[in-house]
């Protein structure tokens, strides 16, 4: 056998007793007859030559490589990413607690808050863990009520919760997401309820946003406020209750009648937060991130990792 050969095996040897079997260096020197110095020797010439590599797991490394990467091929400034939990529930816990993190990290003050599965997620882990010494002063939704019952949809008792539970001010909208038409929509925006709202909308620092698929359950009579469009436009995903492709660009509706934030007035937010849930698509984030109006992103790692890849 070449020299060099039974050096690596010895090598070998040595590191194994020592890292996997997790002997002594005194142990291993008794055993072999030799040098307890010698041992410590041969452990630095093992990593040297590579037969010995040693890999330090930091926790949230991983994450932060990838959001890096997320960063250098998208417009987000940042953002938060989590590992998966046993389930989509604990999942979407994690992912609630990231985004409580990031409001903290960018010093949120004026808070404009969506609707969706992972809001009324996030509102339940609030619940659980209050933050009364938030930065947060005021909150607001920035989409009208739902007529459902599921309280993932009711905007008012949603920033009223959190409001109580970061010690803010709440601002309620009292209008409908979905009044019954585009000509009762231009009514209920003529009116003084709107107008405060609107004016909370142009004051705000930070919106967090939900980032959902397309088609998905409810359905937001898409098909009454856009007829064919979205199909046309192969609609891939969804933020508020405005509609997107998978190349960032939102379809548009002459007949649109819900009732949320004006796109241009979202835009102008200094800090806008796209929150993906347990089960968003990797299609529905890569046309949210192109669309250019996310400034940070929640979302699980494996996501972004899928997205990274293809």
């Amino acid at each position: 056998m070449d020299t060099n050969q039974e050096r690596e095996k010895k090598l070998a040897y040595v590191a194994r007793k020592y890292y996997l079997e997790d002997q002594k260096q005194s142990d291993i020197a008794r055993d072999l007859g030799v040098s307890r110095p010698l041992i410590s020797r041969m452990l630095s010439e093992a990593r040297e030559r590579g037969i010995v590599e040693i890999t330090i797991h930091e926790p949230g490394a991983r994450e932060a490589r990838l959001l890096e990467r997320l960063q250098l091929s998208s417009s987000i400034r940042g953002g938060a990413l989590v590992e998966e939990g046993p389930n989509d529930d604990a999942t979407n816990r994690l992912l609630s607690q990231g985004a409580v993190e990031l409001l903290r990290q960018l010093g949120a003050r004026r808070l404009g808050v969506g609707w969706g599965y992972l809001i009324g997620q996030l509102v339940s882990w609030l619940e659980e863990n209050p933050q009364p010494d938030s930065a947060v002063t005021d909150i607001c939704p920035l989409v009208g009520n739902a007529s459902i019952p599921a309280r993932n949809y009711q905007s008012n008792e949603n920033v009223r919760l959190m409001s109580q539970q970061m010690g803010a001010a709440p601002h309620f909208l009292y209008l409908p997401a979905l009044p019954d038409s585009l000509e009762e929509k231009q009514v209920l925006c003529s009116t003084e309820v709107y107008r405060q709202i609107h004016h909370q909308w142009e004051r705000l620092d930070t919106a967090l946003v939900n980032i959902g698929d397309y088609p998905s359950s409810p359905d937001f009579a898409s098909l009454v406020r856009y007829g064919s469009l979205l199909q046309r436009e192969h609609a891939c995903g969804r933020m508020l209750i405005y509609y997107f492709n998978e190349e960032g660009r939102v379809i548009q509706s002459e007949q649109d009648f819900a009732i949320q934030i004006p796109i241009d007035t979202l835009k102008r937010c200094p800090n806008i937060i796209g929150v993906c849930s347990a089960n968003a698509s990797a299609k529905a984030l890569r046309g949210a991130l192109r669309s250019g109006f996310f400034t940070h992103i929640v979302a699980r790692a494996e996501l972004v990792k899928s997205l990274l890849e293809q």
